[in-house]
């Protein structure tokens, strides 16, 4: 029990951090854009901003799915990645990241968009942590000899 919420602890820091981290860049990237002219009134960066922090702990907190061994790893990322896209989804009309004018077709290529970012950040934290596996696993191995 103590680990799990350590892990969880875990998760949400990093992914509110991580959520964070891009939302400051994508700002950057917005005011480079508008030339220095990017302005958000009426509370809207607050709205953003808290919007991002819900955002990371939408696919933070559910990262602890994974530390179940008795569900296949298909149906984990299923359940990380849906509840964190839905959340995505929710916050993003919620606080205008997506205008409600938006086309069909503007929300596919949001949609899109927003998958190929997660699964990118998932596969990078996949990644890693398989790494550790394994430098653990060789040193499990030479204790062993």
């Amino acid at each position: 029990m103590r680990n799990t919420i350590k892990d969880l602890l875990k998760s949400t820091v990093i992914s509110i951090g991580m959520a964070l981290a891009i939302f400051c860049l994508i700002c950057i990237v917005f005011d480079i854009i508008y030339k220095g002219n990017f302005s958000l009134d009426n509370y809207r960066f607050t709205k953003m901003a808290a919007g991002s922090m819900i955002v990371g702990l939408g696919f933070g907190i559910p990262s602890i799915v994974y530390n179940n061994d008795s569900l296949p790893m298909p149906v984990k990322v299923i359940i990380h990645m849906g509840i964190g896209c839905v959340i995505y989804t929710v916050v993003a009309y919620a606080v205008g990241w997506f205008g409600g004018s938006a086309t069909v077709a503007q929300g596919l290529i949001a949609a899109a968009v927003q998958l190929a970012v997660s699964f990118i950040i998932w596969f990078c934290f996949m990644r890693y942590y398989r790494k550790e596996a394994k430098k653990m696993n060789e040193k499990i191995q030479e204790i062993k000899r």
